[in-house]
């Protein structure tokens, strides 16, 4: 078993997550989130709402799952969302092209059209992995479920394969909620859907999974952060295009500062997102060694994109994953959705001083074009305004202007221009969108495994711990499924009644407890260990029988104990919880 069938088999085993709809022979790319999965994942999100929501200011929002059409169309997942789908002749399984081709190693295939997918297919001599068959010509597969809105024929809509449209379809409302003030932005968490071709991944790759995205409007003249000092001094792990391009491709380690300073990354907007991704992993439980931020290549970089860097994390089985993308979109999206809808989608920026320019001013005399064009008199007025100075100015005696298809000599005796100086107080700009884009599910995967520990303990350790090796998730205190566990040494009825008081104590404080007084203590304890929770609380027959009622404190980690007075446990429990103070430093160490 590779780590990933390990973690997998622990999760389905304690409670983490499983295959959905088990009854029924299951649907690949749909997982379910047990118990103390759904509290990992969802401790997770709030540690995420914490940077984002409380920490950054952007507050959230929460839109349908399901849109209408011209939402899609305007984004472009109607006529361009999808992947390279083939599929065998024999068994009529369908594949993803490009990632029978990766899967020899073969990398850089991801912007490759479906003519050069099926010449790599001849050329390596790929067939269908189920069976051995021929694999049939690839083609475009549209990624979205379609669906009907109402009864009959119905309004024709989708599944939204992400969730920052609905951000940008409310933007003229956001933008009031923020009393039009740049930059601003939004949050928002929430499922997605994406009708994968063959998500073969687990929990890598899903047809329904949960986005934490952030759209941030700036203004597209200033792309400076006003907080970049606090990452400016960070270390980086970046893998920027040359880097990629080289053939040894190798990483490189660089402070954001530095990264900006000398174009690495783009600008200090963007780098400061990269840098707060990075701190957010490693506050989940991302090994700082197994992250890295990769850029776009440039011919997978979209069109419309100043910059785009991926954050990866390396897996056992997958190798490097992207888990988070952090994108400079410019005004793209704002303004696809302006031309679909015919509604100025823009933010008026007011100057902190008004500022004088000189501007080359045309004036038609429009007392004399009306008797001259009649009804079309305005028309040819606004357009002779469009013309620019050049054009003004070669002028001869009269010039021609089109309107609706027809030309109009107008005689230049008729158009005053010239230069004038005008007093203009700010200016109307359609602003950038900068996007980071987090991928939970992937998160949460990655936060088990990395959390996954096995270790050889040697000679047997007492107290039932005589496993010569233990299997352990070091989760993060900040996401792990229980912060504590209370256990009654054995099953008497007053040891079970002073642990259940303490327990109650414990939960009413706030702190997410279990309580456990089945099988022996060391089995108990190897159960927390492999759940990931933080601290053991055994009450013994001294907690009852002394005047300090001392209860004992187990360190999932280091597996040693403290003895601390019942009184103060729950202070205690909070101090370790927070990191205030060690464990040796927060009661009696007592040999085990």
């Amino acid at each position: 078993m590779d780590k990933y069938d390990k973690v997998m088999d622990l999760a389905k085993r304690r409670g983490f997550l499983w295959n959905s709809f088990e009854l029924y022979g299951g649907a690949a790319g749909f997982f379910d989130y047990g118990p103390l999965g759904c509290t990992v994942k969802r401790k997770i999100e709030n540690l995420w709402r914490d940077f984002y929501v409380l920490n950054e200011g952007y507050m959230e929002i929460e839109a349908p799952t399901i849109g209408i059409e011209d939402i899609f169309v305007a984004s472009g997942h109607v006529g361009g969302f999808s992947d390279p789908l083939t599929e065998c002749s024999g068994c009529d399984q369908s594949f993803r092209a490009d990632h029978l081709i990766e899967a020899l190693g073969i990398e850089g295939v991801g912007a490759l059209g479906t003519a050069q997918l099926d010449e790599m297919i001849e050329k390596h001599n790929i067939v269908c992995p189920e069976c051995g068959c021929k694999l049939g010509k690839s083609f475009e597969f549209n990624l979205m479920f379609q669906t009907k809105i109402g009864p009959g024929t119905g309004r024709p809509g989708y599944m939204r394969p992400e969730t920052a449209q609905g951000m940008f379809v409310d933007f003229q409302r956001l933008s009031r909620f923020y009393r039009e003030k740049l930059p601003f932005g939004a949050v928002q968490i929430g499922k997605s859907y994406r009708n994968e071709i063959s998500p073969r991944q687990g929990v890598l790759r899903l047809r329904e999974f949960t986005q934490a995205e952030c759209e941030i409007f700036v203004d597209p003249d200033v792309k400076t952060h006003p907080n970049f000092d606090k990452y400016k001094d960070v270390k980086l792990t970046l893998y920027p295009q040359a880097q990629q391009e080289d053939v040894a491709g190798t990483t490189i380690q660089k402070t954001v500062g530095e990264a900006v300073a000398d174009g690495t990354v783009a600008h200090e907007f963007l780098a400061y997102y990269v840098a707060l991704t990075n701190d957010f992993l490693i506050s989940v439980g991302i090994s700082p060694e197994d992250l890295r931020f990769r850029q776009h290549l440039s011919d997978e970089m979209a069109h419309y994109a100043v910059d785009c860097w991926d954050a990866e994390v390396k897996t056992d089985r997958f190798g490097w994953v992207e888990v988070v993308g952090i994108a400079d979109r410019t005004d793209y999206d704002l303004s696809a959705h302006a031309k679909q809808s015919k509604v100025e989608l823009s933010v008026y920026i007011e100057y902190p001083e008004p500022i004088i320019e000189n501007k080359f001013i045309i004036k038609p005399d429009m007392g004399k074009l009306g008797p001259l064009f009649k009804g079309k008199a305005k028309a040819v007025g606004d357009a002779i305004k469009e013309l620019d100075a050049e054009t003004i100015q070669a002028a001869g005696d009269e010039i021609t202007v089109t309107v609706d298809g027809e030309n109009f000599t107008v005689p230049m005796n008729l158009v005053a221009f010239g230069e004038e100086s005008v007093k203009i107080s700010g200016k109307t700009v359609v602003p950038h969108v900068i996007e980071p884009s987090y991928g939970i599910d992937r998160i949460t995967y990655c936060v088990m495994e990395h959390a996954y520990d096995e270790e050889d303990l040697g000679e047997s350790t007492g107290d039932d711990e005589d496993d010569e090796n233990r299997v352990v998730m070091r989760f993060k205190n900040a996401v792990s499924p229980y912060q504590a566990a209370v256990h009654p040494l054995m099953g008497k009825p007053e040891l079970s009644a002073a642990a259940k008081k303490l327990f109650n104590e414990i939960v009413a404080a706030g702190i997410m407890s279990d309580y456990d007084e089945s099988g022996t203590i060391g089995k108990r304890y190897r159960r927390n260990d492999e759940i990931g929770i933080p601290f053991s609380i055994t009450i013994d027959f001294d907690t009852i029988e002394k005047e300090e009622k001392p209860v004992t404190i187990r360190d999932r980690d280091s597996m040693k104990q403290i003895l601390v007075p019942a009184a103060d446990l729950v202070s205690v429990l909070k101090g370790l919880l927070s990191g205030e103070k060690t464990f040796e430093e927060s009661g009696e160490v007592v040999s085990r």
